[in-house]
């Protein structure tokens, strides 16, 4: 069962797209969440949760007060799971943020104008996902990050780390059994 672990719709229990994907587990999002909560970057944060299955990375942010969450995903059964997520999660929310579902690869909708710019971005492919894609993913993504935005790509512990552009700066690797998450900053 994957649900919201901490804020305001803590517990709060999340529909699944099936098989196909692979819901971040509990452990790893608390991880990745307490590292933002430390850094009180997640208040009014504009977040971008790109691979987003369920979404739970991107309503988590919502639920401990991010302003603006942009889930995007390419699998018609994760689109309707983040939907019915996003009325869930909605109707429990003291704060009104807005929490919206692109159905898009994740590529194509890079490749778009950015209509704005984001605090946090989630990168949680499909662990197959070739290394190359990731990284031409991690350039697509620049114009779309705000000055100091946090990137965070959660990939196999098998798989080769992400290059991360040069104006990007590394700054941690964590490692939880079969999954390895990788930390950036912008300029």
């Amino acid at each position: 069962m994957t649900r919201i672990i901490g804020g305001h719709a803590g517990s709060l229990s999340l529909r699944t797209p099936g098989p196909k994907t692979r819901p971040t587990s509990d452990r790893v999002r608390e991880a990745w969440f307490s590292k933002l909560d430390a850094s009180d970057a997640l208040e009014g944060a504009r977040v971008l949760d790109l691979y987003a299955g369920s979404g739970a990375l991107g309503l988590e942010a919502a639920s401990r007060g991010a302003a603006l969450v942009t889930m995007v995903e390419d699998h018609p059964g994760a689109i309707s799971a983040i939907s019915a997520n996003i009325t869930a999660i909605g109707a429990v929310l003291p704060h009104a943020p807005t929490l919206g579902a692109t159905k898009a690869q994740v590529s194509t909708f890079l490749r778009a104008t950015p209509s704005t710019s984001y605090d946090l971005v989630f990168i949680d492919p499909p662990y197959e996902l070739d290394s190359a894609v990731l990284d031409q993913v991690l350039i697509e993504l620049l114009p779309w990050l705000a000055p100091g935005a946090w990137v965070m790509v959660e990939r196999s512990t098998r798989s080769a780390a992400p290059q991360w552009p040069e104006v990007l700066t590394s700054l941690d690797t964590k490692k939880y059994g079969e999954t390895t998450l990788y930390f950036a900053e912008a300029p």
